[in-house]
């Protein structure tokens, strides 16, 4: 039988977006659908008064690779944006990641001799050799007072379990700085796409046949007759109708407000510790591409437990969620005319960056 298409790729996020447009540069004919009524997927932008809103929460390009650099460069320009968030925690501001600004915020120490003193000591009183949980981690990599003014509540509110009942690896290491830095990534490269990131997409897809709206298994049988090849970027287990039970994800609620001032909070991302607080943090997107408009636009994050109602942010990558995706790697492999590609698919945390590179490695595999 003759398909009417070498790909069907369901997503128009980074993933299926980059995958379509090198796919068509060899010759292939791709069809792209995407359930949602807007390409993108979780870097889309929506512009509100000359602000680009990021939609589905703060996105801040950042990389050491000049190779994937060079790549987002061919479809858009980006601006100098520096990732430096503050933290707000029992009413006092902090300033992120761990540097020696947020060292004299708790102590008023200088010195990194002094900051380091402070930070042994409570490691030596506080940690332990072997952590069992995310809490016993913290304590052993950076002492009592950062991970009870920094760390404790936010990630609790973020993973919607006590520390104590998290696993370690969730934080293998912490980024202590021990110079007065607040450049978040360090990466070589960064910044936000001047325009929003809707500029890359509709670069990516300009060529492409795009169907929105469209929800891939309600129409199934369908899709899979269309195309020679599925490129699948939604959840994995959704896709096997969750044949050995569900993966654990975290999801999000987005509150945007429109205010009527020009500047809120001073800052693009601030993060708001307290549990007394439901949401992690307010985003004030102008500042992302220093607007100046009359207006601004915040965004407040709430973390949710994810049901199949809800869109899945983040894999829980404990070991039980990990050993059963491990199963739904196994049976993907059986599938020769499908591709799992992105963070859902791959049950995996990648930043954008890291995004790029997994679909161009695909990309570079399939057409070798």
């Amino acid at each position: 039988m003759n398909k009417k298409y070498d790909y069907l790729i369901v997503g128009a996020g980074l993933y299926g977006s980059i995958f379509a447009y090198e796919a068509a540069k060899k010759g292939k004919k791709c069809l792209v659908i995407d359930k949602r009524t807007h390409k993108g997927g979780n870097v889309y932008c929506e512009e509100n008064k000359g602000i680009n809103i990021h939609k589905y929460g703060a996105h801040i390009f950042h990389t050491n690779d000049k190779e994937i650099w060079d790549y987002v460069n061919q479809f858009a320009e980006f601006n100098n944006y520096t990732n430096s968030p503050v933290s707000i925690s029992k009413g006092k501001l902090y300033n992120l990641p761990f540097n020696m600004n947020t060292f004299n915020q708790l102590w008023g120490v200088i010195t990194p001799k002094e900051a380091k003193s402070i930070i042994n000591e409570q490691i030596e009183k506080y940690g332990v050799k072997k952590p069992k949980n995310l809490e016993e981690q913290a304590l052993s990599l950076i002492g009592k007072d950062v991970y009870e003014t920094l760390i404790k509540e936010y990630t609790e509110k973020q993973w919607g379990r006590k520390a104590t009942e998290l696993p370690a690896f969730i934080i293998k290491r912490l980024p202590v700085r021990y110079t007065y830095d607040n450049n978040y990534f360090k990466d070589r490269y960064q910044g936000i796409p001047i325009g929003g990131y809707n500029v890359i997409i509709e670069a990516l897809l300009k060529d492409i046949e795009v169907k929105l709206n469209v929800d891939f298994f309600k129409e199934r049988e369908k899709f899979e007759q269309l195309a020679t090849k599925i490129v699948f970027t939604g959840k994995i287990d959704e896709y096997f109708n969750y044949e050995f039970g569900e993966l654990e994800y975290r999801s999000l609620r987005f509150e945007h407000e429109e205010l009527e001032e020009d500047n809120y909070q001073g800052n693009a991302v601030v993060n708001y510790n307290d549990l007394d607080y439901k949401f992690t943090r307010i985003i004030e997107h102008k500042h992302f591409e220093f607007g100046t408009q009359k207006n601004t636009i915040i965004t407040r994050e709430y973390p949710e437990n994810w049901n199949r109602e809800k869109e899945a942010y983040y894999p829980v990558n404990d070991e039980a969620n990990s050993a059963l995706y491990k199963k739904y790697k196994k049976l993907s492999e059986s599938k020769n005319n499908v591709i799992f590609g992105g963070r859902l698919a791959e049950y995996k945390y990648y930043d954008m960056h890291q995004v790029i590179a997994a679909s161009l490695k695909r990309v570079k595999k399939e057409f070798l």
